[in-house]
């Protein structure tokens, strides 16, 4: 068993880890954010150097590396900075998506695009009256001609408004029983007549990525815009799911890693009744467990991602990963802010934001109760 990273992948970490450092700003973090501003700039150097879709095949201007790589980027990119990190790490979600089910005339014109920092792509699941549940749909494609009339709206669309392209599900046989069994995924550009986008409005955290409504009304595109089979969309999204809750493990794990580097820094340095902060026991303590739930969480998600990569689907292992080391990016944060005091919680001192960033992890790309939901599921298996 093999713990130890390869020479490609530490290399990745450091190129990450020397963009961080060059093109982060702390103070330019702190202004996205209030201003609800998408790091532009940044994205693009970061396509330009080949940090994103590192997963993705070479012919399509991804480095052709495997889940593993990708994790390795997300975590470094979001422990430089919560939110700028987050925007940038998941500015090609669910282009896996037309990677692995999408036709090449559709993957020759988007995934290089994604991959350069030149567009960015969003799936369209969550709908407004179901939220969890993507196999009640009130999206609905249907045949005319040549083409597909799409009709329905979407709600917390991640990069919704920015995004060159959605990965829309859609109600494509109104009589399958189960519904599931009728539902495909129709890639849909962003400048299709019919197509709308509204922001969802003021959130806790991640303020420097898009999350929108996404309305289609008599949206028309080509019946070629079918990703995967039809009425095999609802399986081509499970299987995307045991990708991103990694990615989503990943951007958590980097989340907890950046917070808890902010509070040591401070208790080395803060000093209180004539000594450090670091040498009270108390604070001893709470760095022990921080460091240990951020191991246990790391340890999780490279194993998630590096079972991925051997092309075993495990959507236990998936949801462990994604389930832990969410709840350690809350937690660590958490203890961040107390670590740092009344600091802690000015936005000056980062963790404040970090601690909010870190809350979507336990909502987005599944709740955390579904991720139980799925690992009882398959602990307990069939009852008789």
């Amino acid at each position: 068993m093999e713990f130890e990273l390869n020479k490609t992948q530490k290399d990745i970490q450091k190129a990450v880890r020397d963009f961080v450092k060059g093109e982060f700003d702390k103070d330019l973090a702190i202004e996205l954010a209030k201003n609800h501003e998408f790091p532009k700039k940044i994205w693009q150097k970061a396509g330009e150097i080949g940090l994103i879709g590192v997963h993705f095949p070479e012919k399509y201007m991804g480095q052709g590396l495997g889940s593993l790589e990708d994790i390795l980027v997300i975590e470094e990119l979001c422990r430089g900075d919560s939110s700028i990190g987050s925007a940038v790490a998941l500015s090609s979600f669910a282009s896996e998506l037309i990677v692995h089910y999408g036709n090449d005339e559709m993957k020759e014109k988007f995934i290089p695009q994604v991959a350069e920092g030149k567009m960015l792509s969003a799936g369209a699941f969550t709908e407004p009256d179901h939220g969890s549940d993507i196999t009640s749909l009130n999206t609905t494609a249907i045949k005319d001609g040549d083409q597909w009339i799409i009709n329905g709206g979407k709600t917390f669309i991640t990069n919704g408004g920015l995004a060159g392209f959605y990965s829309v599900m859609c109600q494509t046989d109104p009589d399958a029983k189960p519904s599931y069994r009728g539902i495909s995924l129709i890639l849909v550009e962003a400048e299709r007549e019919g197509l709308s986008t509204m922001d969802v409005g003021d959130k806790m955290g991640i303020s420097t990525m898009s999350t929108t409504e996404v309305i289609l009304k008599d949206v028309r595109v080509p019946l070629a815009n079918l990703i995967g089979e039809e009425n095999k969309g609802f399986y081509h999204v499970l299987h995307f799911f045991d990708e991103s809750r990694i990615q989503v493990a990943a951007q958590a794990l980097g989340i907890a890693q950046g917070a808890f580097d902010r509070a040591l820094d401070y208790v080395k340095q803060r000093e209180q009744f004539g000594k450090k902060i670091a040498q009270f026991q108390v604070t001893q303590h709470k760095l022990a467990d921080m460091i240990t739930k951020i191991e246990l969480a790391r340890l999780i998600t490279y194993k998630a991602a590096w079972n991925f990569d051997q092309g075993r689907i495990d959507p236990k292992l998936t949801s462990m990963a994604k389930m832990y080391a969410a709840r350690t990016a809350v937690e660590v944060a958490d203890e961040a802010i107390q670590l740092l005091g009344g600091y802690g919680y000015m936005t000056e001192y980062e963790v404040e934001r970090y601690y909010r960033d870190a809350k979507i992890t336990e909502i987005y790309e599944g709740t955390k109760e579904i991720q139980k939901n799925t690992i009882a599921s398959s602990v307990i298996g069939k009852l008789k």
